[in-house]
């Protein structure tokens, strides 16, 4: 008996998420936040619940992010859903008729474009669920993200954590010496930092470097 109760509140809410998904308008979600947070994570779960809910969803990234694999996106934790890579964001367009749900990763390496397609699609009734980094490794707004946090109908931002003092992380810090804008990495490349400990890591590279110029001017 308490088994068959059970099953009925599992199966009730089972039926009352199908509904809330295939019920949602048109609308844009962002997910944000620095590496390592979770950010893919989350837009995988989102688009495997709308499929769940049978509808037509299509994921899009950046081709040039090929770190796991040329055509999935891969989170970090290596869940994979199917995408299709492309080169710029007007191909979404041109992509997604008669689609319910369209996820797009990594959104940070794509062009600005991105605002007005993603305003097209939830105009028309589409669902945008939209992952990517806020900040580059500076700590300065990245691409399109932060203009799609302003008109998105939703934002959640994910941390990571710290890993000089376990508190929630702020920034990717890059650790390799590159000034390049877009340098694709993982754990060797870049470390996730709290705002005390991404100054305390800029203080030390900077005495790092003029210790490094006084001993080459010698």
């Amino acid at each position: 008996m308490q088994f068959l109760k059970r099953y009925c509140i599992f199966a009730s809410e089972m039926m009352e998420n199908l509904i809330g998904e295939t019920h949602r308008p048109g609308r844009i979600e962002v997910v944000c936040g620095s590496m390592f947070s979770g950010k893919t994570e989350e837009l995988i779960r989102r688009m495997k619940r709308a499929k769940f809910a049978r509808q037509k969803v299509e994921i899009f990234k950046p081709s040039i992010d090929t770190r796991y694999s040329d055509e999935d996106v891969v989170s970090h934790d290596h869940n994979i859903i199917p995408s299709t890579p492309i080169d710029s964001s007007a191909t979404i367009l041109l992509l997604s008729s008669d689609i319910d749900v369209v996820g797009i990763d990594e959104a940070q390496f794509l062009d600005n474009g991105l605002i007005d397609v993603c305003n097209q699609l939830a105009n028309r009734g589409v669902r945008v669920i939209v992952a990517g980094l806020d900040m580059d490794f500076k700590g300065l707004p990245f691409g399109p993200i932060p203009a799609l946090c302003a008109i998105a109908d939703e934002v959640t931002k994910v941390h990571a954590i710290c890993v000089k003092c376990g508190a929630l992380a702020y920034v990717s810090h890059r650790l390799v010496k590159n000034d390049k804008l877009v340098v694709l990495g993982e754990k060797t490349e870049y470390e996730p930092l709290c705002r005390e400990c991404y100054q305390k890591a800029l203080e030390e590279e900077k005495i790092n470097e003029n210790g490094r110029n006084t001993e080459n001017n010698v």
